[in-house]
């Protein structure tokens, strides 16, 4: 198998770059970790380390156990819950919207395990969950 050649610095893209005069705004997303406070069926309380736009709609990725899924969510709340030295906690509320049945099933199997081993006394694992904010929401 032949090497892949790598093109000479300032060689010709495929296709042309077209200088913009004036300015051309855009918007990046990126995944954030947050602490899950609390979570159902229709939403979750999440800590994070900034603010959340209220009604602003953003990717929600949640691991539960060995699955990963992702559900789309508003913002309902948000707000400082702890100041300690330089570092600010936010509390929001996420509403989850129109999560698909596929999702809403594993969601709720995985509460359902939550429950059953909170009455047994057992550990539970750890809820991980990441979201997708725009960077033009990043201070």
């Amino acid at each position: 198998m032949a090497a892949k050649k790598v093109p000479p610095f300032g060689a010709k893209r495929s296709s042309e770059r077209v200088p913009i005069h004036g300015t051309v705004h855009g918007d990046i997303m990126v995944f954030e970790p947050l602490l899950v406070r609390e979570v159902s069926t229709s939403g979750a309380s999440i800590e994070t380390s900034f603010p959340m736009h209220i009604n602003s709609l953003h990717d929600v990725r949640l691991t539960l156990g060995d699955i990963s899924v992702i559900l789309k969510g508003r913002v309902a709340h948000s707000h400082v819950s702890e100041v300690k030295q330089d570092v600010v906690t936010y509390r929001t509320g996420i509403e989850f919207v129109e999560p698909s049945p596929a999702v809403l099933g594993v969601l709720t199997s995985f509460l359902d395990e939550l429950k059953a081993n909170r009455s047994a006394s057992r550990p539970t694992d750890e809820i991980r969950m990441r979201v997708g904010r725009l960077s033009s929401e990043i201070h």
